[in-house]
């Protein structure tokens, strides 16, 4: 399947399909069909297209069930994929596609038969599959898709809902507060002295009794990376890496040193050209050091959105 470019919607807007399936939506749920509408699971139209599958794919994989009322395969894959979403809880979410309802988006993906299955990640569809699979090979394509999103480094594509991606704690969200704050006004203090070791072992301290906070954890990413360039000779690693520009090490030091400096377009830009250009270990190694790049900032930011999206696309 070709991507579509930028998800634009064109074509004619059926508005026969539309009223007939708002009308199915309205009806009670008929003998063995599901109600596809849970915390998990949710019905997409062409208006909360970007809302609700593309930003939402920046945090979390969005799988896109495409059906439609008569098709019969589609009541056999359906079910299975709402029953797997509910497993995940949250690991990834089902977004479901009415394609008679929503014309203009089916052209947009270039929907050719039915029942499609895609996902998107970081604003990326990735390759799905056509057909009512069975549901051991649903599971293991969705196993496919989750590491994907690993390996971008989004936030909620890890372990919740897989046992063969567990091991890793997500972001908790908000701060806690009470006795646990002054563990961050340390780290503070630590810093504005010029103590990083102390801010590191404060941070630490935060993220032992309150694990995957986020105001810790990106402090410490923080902190690690300055003291990072602290043990580089700045002018040599940019002789290095104009020398070679596809050593994974050599480039990594010279985007140490410009996210430092403020540059993070710079910095992503560069590891993105090795992972681009490379292969093997220098592109794994690349990969990895620019999503631990993407926690030096909170959830959301434009930046690190385009180049996860990029990493995303160079993936495939």
């Amino acid at each position: 399947m070709q991507q579509p470019r930028n998800f634009s919607l064109y074509g004619a807007v059926d508005l026969g399909a539309r009223q007939a399936a708002a009308q199915r939506q309205q009806a009670p749920v008929a003998d063995g069909q599901s109600a596809p509408h849970s915390e998990y699971v949710f019905d997409v139209t062409e208006a909360a297209f970007e809302t609700d599958v593309l930003e939402r794919s920046r945090t979390v994989p969005v799988v896109m069930d495409l059906w439609a009322e008569w098709c019969g395969p589609c009541k056999q894959l359906s079910p299975v994929l709402e029953k797997l979403a509910v497993e995940a809880a949250g690991a990834w979410v089902l977004a479901k596609v009415d394609v008679d309802a929503n014309p203009q988006l089916s052209a947009a993906l270039q929907v050719q038969s039915i029942p499609m299955v895609l996902a998107v990640i970081g604003g990326q569809l990735v390759p799905g599959f056509l057909g009512a699979l069975p549901e051991a090979q649903v599971r293991q394509w969705l196993t496919q898709v989750l590491q994907v999103a690993k390996q971008v480094g989004l936030p909620g594509g890890d372990s919740q809902g897989d046992p063969e991606l567990a091991g890793e704690d997500l972001p908790s969200g908000a701060p806690d507060g009470g006795d646990r704050e002054p563990e961050l006004a340390e780290a503070q203090r630590a810093m504005e002295r010029g103590d990083l070791d102390g801010a590191a072992a404060a941070f630490e301290r935060k993220l032992a009794a309150s694990p995957g906070d986020p105001v810790a954890a990106i402090g410490l990413a923080r902190v690690n990376l300055f003291q990072r360039v602290d043990s580089y000779d700045q002018a040599q690693a940019r002789r290095d890496a104009a020398a070679h520009p596809d050593d994974a090490d050599a480039q990594i030091r010279v985007a140490d040193i410009d996210m430092a400096q403020g540059h993070a377009g710079e910095a992503f830009d560069r590891l993105l050209g090795v992972i681009r250009r490379t292969s093997g270990d220098d592109k794994n190694k690349a990969r990895q050091h620019l999503v631990g790049l993407f926690e030096l900032f909170p959830p959301g930011e434009p930046q690190v959105n385009k180049a996860r999206a990029t990493l995303s696309s160079l993936l495939f």
